[in-house]
């Protein structure tokens, strides 16, 4: 970079030590584009060198310093002029002078505390990166290079069943059961869909995966809905003692960990909604929160097995004096419902 096409121009680049080997993983830019970046996880040192090569070789380069940063913040779109900054780290690489040929400056940045994952959604972004600067006295020359940082988590030591009863008045009454609460990016939410009691005519029912990005605080406060994912469930009308198996597979769809309360400025929460549609398009629906996580490479032999245990348990067929033996009765249903038959 020049000033008026005067003085000499430099060409910075940002190069990791183990780039050759380093994963890459995809992710969604602003844009809603996917591109590949370097993946890394919490306490994973970030070391390389910063290259800077002079344009004219007969000229030499005056700064004020040069340093180099590695930066965590979070950008709201609503409030474009802030970014929230929760690691920042500085490296000075050299002092004020001047640079009379090309020439690279080595940066480490030991066990790096990296607390949240990469997240671009639809109204914040969350970034990880590394910023090279060379600061003049006119214009700074400044060079970033962004990272993704994934966060890892070990199967949860409590991962209960979620059972339900739902329904209205003497008109529907059915009993949904997922075999987990809490699933991790590759797993598959098996269940049952059982109907008690049927005076509705149904003509379809899907669940979908929905995802909740909450955004700001008190009053400025925004919610966006986003649904993933729709699966059929049924294609036509269901009658009473009848039993519907779900079998979902998550790894298809574009999933992050939940995120709950990040730096007290985003959370990103996940529902199953279970829709009902009768011949008249009345739609009858019940949302659950579930927990998605990123499965680490250590998992607890026990747990997977009790998890496997549960799957196969889903798998079989339930009569209905097995369905009796639930006492859970859900109310909720019925607010969700604002055209109901009279």
């Amino acid at each position: 970079m020049s000033f008026f096409g005067f003085g000499q121009s430099v060409e910075v680049e940002i190069l990791l030590s183990d780039a050759e080997s380093r994963k890459r993983a995809e992710h969604k830019t602003e844009d809603g584009k996917k591109e590949k970046y370097f993946l890394f996880y919490d306490g994973e040192t970030v070391s390389g060198k910063v290259s800077l090569v002079l344009k004219n070789p007969n000229k030499r380069l005056e700064h004020q310093g040069i340093k180099i940063e590695f930066i965590g913040q979070i950008e709201l779109y609503y409030d474009r002029g802030n970014h929230h900054e929760f690691v920042s780290l500085v490296k000075d690489l050299a002092r004020p002078g001047e640079i009379t040929q090309s020439q690279a400056f080595d940066f480490e940045f030991t066990h790096v505390e990296k607390p949240y994952e990469s997240y671009t959604g639809q109204n914040v972004k969350l970034r990880y990166f590394l910023r090279a600067t060379i600061s003049r006295r006119l214009n700074d020359v400044v060079k970033e290079m962004d990272i993704v940082v994934h966060t890892l988590s070990t199967y949860p030591e409590l991962n209960s069943s979620i059972k339900m009863e739902v329904g209205i008045e003497d008109c529907l009454h059915i009993e949904f059961e997922y075999n987990k609460s809490k699933y991790h990016l590759k797993d598959v939410i098996v269940g049952k869909i059982y109907f008690l009691l049927v005076r509705i005519k149904i003509k379809h029912m899907e669940i979908d995966i929905i995802k909740r990005e909450t955004t700001g605080t008190g009053p400025n406060v925004y919610h966006e809905n986003d649904t993933i994912a729709k699966y059929e469930i049924m294609d036509g009308a269901p009658v009473r003692g009848e039993s519907i198996p779900i079998r979902l597979f998550l790894a298809g769809y574009e999933l992050t960990p939940t995120m709950r309360d990040i730096n007290k400025k985003f959370s990103v929460r996940y529902y199953l909604n279970l829709v009902l549609i009768d011949e008249e398009e009345r739609r009858y629906f019940k949302q659950q929160e579930v927990v998605l996580w990123r499965k680490g490479d250590i998992m607890r032999k026990s747990m997977s097995h009790q998890a496997a245990m549960a799957s196969q348990r889903f798998e079989g067929t339930a009569s209905l004096g097995e369905v009796s033996k639930y006492p859970w009765r859900e109310k909720g249903f019925r607010q969700n419902l604002s055209n109901l038959p009279s």
